[in-house]
């Protein structure tokens, strides 16, 4: 799976909202400055040459649709992130979170619940 710019994740969000969508639809869709319906149209196609979507074909225009679900790309990239900033340990990630208090101990409690339940 390759990794996607900004502009193909914020694309593929609204593929995985809508289901299906017409390049109309996305640009609908996509806030603050918009690129031009061909450029678009463009990104969208790599992302189909990615393997991340494909498309029905409606006379001249196509409706495109995921092939990837959202669950498998938070995997890949969680993965990823994982693997290049933390060193594979889950534990620095949540260390990190909680040293730039982007975690709460309650919410640290509550993970560690869920985590028990669990086993």
């Amino acid at each position: 799976m390759q990794k996607l710019t900004n502009k193909e994740e914020e694309i593929m969000k609204i593929l995985w909202r809508l289901e299906k969508a017409f390049v109309k639809e996305i640009k609908a869709e996509l806030k603050g400055n918009k690129p031009h319906y061909n450029t678009l149209s463009t990104i969208v196609r790599n992302l189909e040459e990615k393997n991340y979507v494909s498309h029905e074909a409606f006379g001249n225009t196509h409706r495109y649709y995921p092939l990837v679900t959202k669950e498998d790309y938070r995997k890949r990239f969680i993965s990823n992130t994982l693997a290049d900033y933390y060193d594979n340990s889950y534990k620095s990630m949540v260390s990190f979170f909680a040293k730039e208090q982007k975690i709460s101990i309650e919410e640290l409690r509550e993970i560690i619940k869920l985590i028990e339940k669990e086993n």
